[in-house]
């Protein structure tokens, strides 16, 4: 039997508005399973907007987002939402219910979505919080904790029903380096150990090197993608200024990590 090859994600001639405002044309790229992959551009490029139509929240002015081979924005709501409960969001401030427990968060998906007992959520909820290095913070609310402890705890709470595809947006913004990278060795540990595809929109080159199995570079003059493939591939090879200077910017030891 021949091997399905398809990729997890497939975007095609893409076009992204906000109202008459063009912000992106023409985006064409796919995401294989198992990758990290690395939405990268300056800011007020296009990345936040191109998340946002991914993970269903915005419908773009035309063209095509497949899952398996799936079109979502020509299903109906109910397969939309079906569709959406594959994918975890880590959004940049962890979006964390302030008034909930680590625990509490962490446990509210699976109290809507899932079938499991309330001593299988807390052992669930347990389980998830230790995949993000945050045994015993169950009960800790989330102004108890440090900015990096509450990116982590949003983490667990996108993983707490087993994503296909983990979305995270602007992960290191606000982080200290130290806290930053851990929160980079946490990606790639996670992707290892769930089996997920992940797809990652930044502009923080350290970030980009540490983690990114394949990019694409968003240009806010051309309104377009630029360039596709590996970030490390991408320094080393590409001709074109305009990758040389977003993935340099007088940092080049970002590559090193």
């Amino acid at each position: 039997m021949e091997k399905n090859t398809r990729p997890v994600i497939e975007v095609r001639n893409l076009d992204l508005s906000y109202d008459d405002y063009a912000v992106m044309r023409d985006l064409n790229f796919s995401v294989n399973k198992g990758d990290i992959f690395v939405v990268m551009g300056p800011s007020g490029c296009g990345k936040s907007t191109l998340l946002k139509v991914l993970i269903g929240l915005k419908e773009p002015l035309k063209g095509e987002v497949l899952y398996n081979g799936v079109d979502f924005w020509k299903q109906d709501e109910s397969a939309q939402q079906e569709m959406m409960r594959r994918f975890g969001v880590l959004y940049q401030g962890g979006a964390l219910w302030s008034s909930f427990t680590l625990g509490e968060n962490v446990a509210l998906p699976l109290q809507l979505y899932s079938k499991l007992s309330s001593v299988q959520i807390r052992e669930m909820v347990e389980l998830k919080l230790a995949l993000v290095g945050l045994t015993g913070y169950t009960d800790f609310y989330p102004a108890q904790i440090s900015g990096g402890m509450r990116k982590r705890a949003g983490l667990a709470r996108a993983i707490a029903l087993d994503p296909e595809i983990i979305f995270f947006d602007e992960p290191s913004s606000g982080l200290d380096p130290l806290s930053a990278r851990m929160l980079d060795d946490l990606i790639i540990r996670l992707r290892d150990i769930l089996g997920a595809t992940i797809v990652i929109v930044t502009h923080e080159l350290a970030s980009i090197f540490a983690v990114g199995d394949n990019a694409v570079l968003l240009d806010t003059e051309s309104k377009t993608m630029i360039a596709e493939g590996s970030p490390k591939g991408l320094l080393a090879d590409s001709k074109d200024p305009r990758v040389i200077q977003f993935l340099t910017r007088g940092e080049k030891q970002g590559v090193a990590r």
